[in-house]
Formats: C-alpha cells, structure tokens, sequence
C-alpha cells in the first residue's frame, strides 16, 4: 500500500494511492495510518489533490557516514557505530514545496536517503523484530549546510533548518528496503548512483540501535544514510530523487 497525506477540497487527510498514472485515485483515510486502515468512502483522482509530507514526525533521527563510498569522499573512516544525529520535524516539507537555501550558508548540498518510517512505540527492539516496528518507507533529502556542518563540529545548524527534511511523495509499506536502487538528479543530471544493499550498518540494525537510546513512536523516521555524490544546489534548481519500489520526491531550490 502507498499511504500518502494530501491536501483536497476539504482539508487534509491520510490516504491510499492507488493505480497509476492519469488513472491514479486517492482514498480517504479516517484518522491516520497505523494499524489497518479505516476508509471514509471518499476519494479523489490523484491530480486533484497535493501531496504533502507523508508523515509529521515527532523526530526525524539521521545516520551519518552509512555509505563506504560517501564517508571516503569527504576523508571519513565509517564508524563502528551507527552516528545518528536529530533534524527538527520543523525541517519536514513535502513533494513540490521548496528547499529554501539560508543566507548565513555559502553552500548548501542535497543527500538523497532511503528513509524508514515507524509504526508503533518501540524501546529497546532487537535487530530480529525490528521490521515488526516499520510502517514503510520514504524517500528523503538530507539536504545540508556543509559550511556549517564542517565549521560548527556538531550539525544541529547546519541540517536543522526548515525546509532541510524532504519526504514523500509517500509511505510505500510492501518494498523490501534491502537492495533498491537510489538515484539522486539535479536538473536532469544524475549525481547519485548507488543501491541500498551498500549500506553499513544495516535497517534492522539501525532500529535496534536508535531504539536503544530513544523510544521511537508512530510516524518517527529514521534517515539511513547518503550515497556517494554530494553536492550543492542553488536557487532555480530543481532535486529529484527516485528510489526503486517506492516513487520520486522533487523539491525545487529556492534563494533567500
């Protein structure tokens, strides 16, 4: 199932994408996604509606250098640990919304992630049940101010500001996240290249990790990593960022 949060006629809801193409409808959802859903009986063709960020999460929790090839590009050993840091849920936006680039930044990068999002409170889960606490999965942009990142030493700034955290375009709950292809554009132009199957520490891995410091609770998302291929964007451009099973997410660049 593809769970999706639109913004139609009425106002906003949970949803179900189904079909494809011109033909592709959107279902209502009552309340919200977790468990089984509950349909109100009103959809709607899915051109009608805009997609919005498919989860509000109460944290967004992120795992740095999770790629071999990306750590090595910036001069980086991967660490024996997961490194996890937190981007605020003010940084969420959805599908279409704009990256909106801070002027205290000279360069901002895209990193384009497979991201995990959770179904139920979780503490302490181990690597064995943890695909019992996922609702699905995402796409995302980490997008960072890599100035910041590399002169503040921790990166709070640097990925924290609004606009930082693209999700969408929604939840695909039936892929298996071990080896999806990842491609990451910028005006057409491909920068990223690169399967999940290359990531180090592994998603049931990282849930048991993250839940050992933190409760997760529904919606949260945990960012699993960025491939090789970083670099900036600037205003005007547009990022794409297609992974396999689950869809494209594109947000143009906006100058401040």
């Amino acid at each position: 199932m593809r769970l999706a949060r639109i913004a139609h006629p009425g106002g906003v809801a949970f949803a179900s994408v189904d079909g494809d193409g011109e033909d592709a409808q959107v279902l209502e959802i009552a309340e919200h996604p977790f468990g089984q859903p509950n349909f109100t009986g009103r959809r709607w063709p899915l051109a009608d509606v805009r997609l919005l960020a498919p989860i509000l999460p109460t944290k967004v929790i992120a795992v740095g250098r999770n790629y071999a090839a990306h750590a090595a590009e910036f001069g980086n050993e991967v660490p024996a640990d997961p490194m996890i840091f937190l981007k605020p849920s003010t940084s969420v936006i959805g599908p279409n919304a704009a990256i909106k680039l801070p002027p205290s930044s000279s360069r901002v990068d895209f990193e384009g992630e497979l991201a995990v999002v959770i179904g139920q409170p979780v503490k302490n889960v181990p690597a064995a049940r943890a695909a019992s606490a996922v609702l699905g999965y995402t796409v995302a942009n980490d997008v960072s101010a890599r100035d910041q990142q590399k002169s503040d030493g921790q990166w709070g700034r640097a990925k924290g500001y609004d606009t930082f955290c693209p999700l969408g375009p929604w939840i695909e709950t039936a892929v298996d996240p071990a080896d999806l292809a990842l491609r990451s554009e910028v005006d057409g132009e491909t920068k990223q290249d690169a399967r999940t199957s290359a990531l180090v520490h592994k998603i049931p891995e990282l849930i048991e990790f993250v839940s050992g410091v933190m409760t997760l609770l529904p919606g949260d998302v945990i960012l699993t990593g960025t491939p090789e291929g970083v670099g900036p964007i600037t205003g005007g451009q547009q990022v794409s960022i297609t992974i396999e099973g689950i869809g494209t997410l594109t947000n143009p660049v906006q100058a401040q």
